[in-house]
């Protein structure tokens, strides 16, 4: 008796319901509450994270580099003669944000290197 109930035309129909509102609840509430994302964006945000990993990680050798420099002490007081959005510029002209071994400056090591000597004495 049990199965012909379920094989009625209404309890298939009130069955049916049930597993699609069960479905949107799951993805409304799995989405918006609980975390679940989509692969895109999952593969955006961990881009994001390993470009800010490699900006800490370069900016404190800029910094060294800037204050390891001939007439380091003169240079941060020009710096911070500059413009905040001249800053970055001023760290790159003077080449300080090039990295051993490499030939060009990574996106946002100027930025975070005169951040850090902003900062600093």
């Amino acid at each position: 008796m049990g199965t012909q109930s379920l094989l009625r035309v209404e309890s298939l129909k009130r069955l049916l319901q049930g597993a699609v509102v069960g479905a949107v609840a799951t993805l409304v509430i799995g989405f918006g509450y609980a975390g679940f994302t989509l692969a895109t964006t999952a593969k955006t945000m961990a881009d994001a994270a390993a470009a800010d990993a490699v900006v800490a990680a370069m900016a404190p050798i800029c910094v060294d580099q800037f204050q390891r420099a001939a007439s380091a002490a003169d240079n941060l007081t020009a710096l911070k003669k500059v413009d905040n959005l001249e800053q970055a510029a001023f760290i790159e002209k003077g080449g300080w944000a090039v990295m051993p071994g490499s030939n060009s400056v990574g996106p946002g090591v100027t930025q975070a290197c005169a951040a850090l000597l902003d900062k600093s004495k």
